[in-house]
């Protein structure tokens, strides 16, 4: 067969590479289209070096993001007409989606977030989608995710990429950071403050690295998601660092004491490698982070009083069990995909 995958968002490179070289084994072709948004075409191309880019960051307004979705629909339709995919594979890549019903190519969606609004066009216009089981009795069903087509699997998808993961001891010394003793690591993910799900200002997050920083002893690492991000959080003292590019962030949440997300996918893996995790996200609480909470792995948190103090953390091998779960992920995806 020959696999289109499409990368919509930073994420999904990361999502997909374990899938694709499981395909690729098993005989299938995969070829790989991507959108330049926040670091998602800096890490497919670490994966695969001839991925074709196609579309560029989602603009603010609704009549621009309609624009740029129309342009990139028509791009990936004439990518697609000249490669001949037999299907499509996607993390609800709207536009991937679109084109694919548009060349009459099944498509195949994954998605983890009841609350986007796009749901009803993605979910509607694919024919499998695939749901982590948390989200059973969500409003999914009233989105398009009718039984005969969705397909639930147990876990979360960042199980699927964190099981074959190697940490970088390194990474730390490559960024000049020098722990001694009683010192902690806090690494910072903001907002995705040009999504739809997500179009409102949540001044909680600068406000919890502010207080962080105020202990001598804390270092911390922000991971922005793009420039106008990175020009906001710089100037907070030696103390804050701002990547200016991508970063291995696994391996640095899993030498942390403490990671502050604004929900999704970052903040999901902290959660699942152990690592003492709060979630910002403002919107309506998704059913993946309801889970992580009952699990109490994750905490939200609403005010700076309910910031948890950072403390140095014990360093707990979670990723054993994670490789289990991962793997057996990793091929309930490619059965999917080659099933028909």
């Amino acid at each position: 067969m020959r696999i289109w995958i499409d990368l919509a968002n930073s994420p999904h490179p990361l999502l997909f590479d374990p899938v694709a070289r499981r395909l690729e084994a098993e005989g299938h072709s995969v070829h790989v289209t991507a959108r330049d948004n926040a670091q998602t075409v800096e890490l497919a191309r670490e994966r695969w070096a001839d991925v074709a880019v196609i579309g560029g960051a989602s603009p603010k307004g609704r009549r621009a993001k309609a624009r740029a979705m129309t342009a990139r629909v028509l791009e990936l339709r004439s990518w697609a007409k000249q490669a001949q995919p037999d299907v499509a594979l996607s993390h609800n890549s709207y536009g991937q989606i679109i084109a694919a019903r548009l060349l009459r190519i099944p498509a195949i969606t994954a998605m983890d977030f009841e609350h986007q609004p796009a749901n009803h066009i993605a979910f509607r216009l694919a024919r499998t989608i695939l749901l982590p089981s948390a989200l059973k009795l969500s409003t999914v069903r009233r989105q398009g995710a009718v039984a005969r087509k969705t397909r639930y699997y147990v876990g979360l998808k960042e199980e699927i990429y964190l099981a074959d993961f190697q940490p970088d001891t390194k990474l730390l010394d490559r960024l000049g950071i020098a722990r001694g003793m009683g010192d902690t690591l806090v690494v910072a993910r903001p907002a995705p403050d040009l999504a739809a799900y997500h179009s409102f200002e949540n001044p909680l997050f600068i406000e919890c690295v502010k207080r962080v920083l105020r202990d001598p002893r804390a270092t911390v690492v922000v991971l922005p998601r793009h420039p106008g991000q990175r020009k906001a959080l710089s100037g907070l003292g030696e103390r804050c660092i701002v990547a200016s590019g991508a970063l291995d962030s696994r391996s640095l949440m899993s030498q942390a004491d403490l990671v502050i997300g604004a929900g999704g996918t970052m903040t999901r893996e902290a959660a699942l490698m152990g690592v003492p995790t709060v979630s910002l996200f403002a919107g309506r609480k998704p059913a993946v982070d309801e889970w992580l909470e009952q699990k109490g792995l994750m905490t939200v948190v609403r005010a700076i009083e309910d910031l948890p103090e950072v403390l140095p953390q014990s360093r707990v091998d979670h990723l054993a069990d994670l490789r289990i779960r991962g793997a057996t992920l990793v091929k309930e995806f490619c059965d999917v995909v080659t099933s028909g």
